[in-house]
């Protein structure tokens, strides 16, 4: 009889379900790629936490502790404090607090409808766009959008 090379790992510690910052993370996936899940966190990002943490990039986000989840969620939170530059980060020279950030989670969407609802406020092309739920960004709007409008001329007989 010959035994085989692959082990299968029991261990009661594995979780297959994390939450992080709010959102449900894969257990089963690696963990650059499971941190990918949390809004804000992107693949070269979540690459780089990883490093930072000191983590292997193979090993599953099931078998993270307890202390290396808080050292994610703390480099997440601050990473300017751990060496990531001002260029990496995803909310650079903030206008209210004039920072440089990395938003995640609810934080990111508490930004953005401050942003839009500044825009809005000031009376700027691109916040009246929004506020008519125009095309913002030049997109052609003759043909294509129409979605939940009048579709053309309808012909009466």
């Amino acid at each position: 009889m010959s035994t085989s090379k692959i082990q299968l790992k029991q261990e009661k510690d594995f979780k297959f379900i994390l939450r992080i910052f709010n959102t449900n993370v894969d257990g089963k996936q690696k963990i650059p790629y499971a941190i990918r899940n949390i809004r804000g966190i992107g693949r070269r990002f979540a690459l780089l936490i990883t490093h930072k943490a000191g983590l292997n990039v193979n090993d599953r986000a099931g078998d993270l502790t307890e202390e290396q989840i808080q050292k994610l969620v703390n480099i997440c939170t601050d990473p300017l404090k751990y060496g990531i530059p001002t260029w990496f980060l995803n909310r650079k020279k903030d206008p209210k607090e004039g920072n440089d950030t990395q938003q995640i989670a609810n934080g990111i969407d508490t930004k953005l409808r401050e942003d839009l609802e500044k825009m809005k406020r000031m009376r700027l092309h691109k916040g009246l766009r929004h506020y008519f739920g125009l095309r913002v960004r030049g997109q052609h709007t003759c043909s294509t959008g129409r979605r939940g409008k009048t579709v053309g001329v309808s012909k009466t007989k």
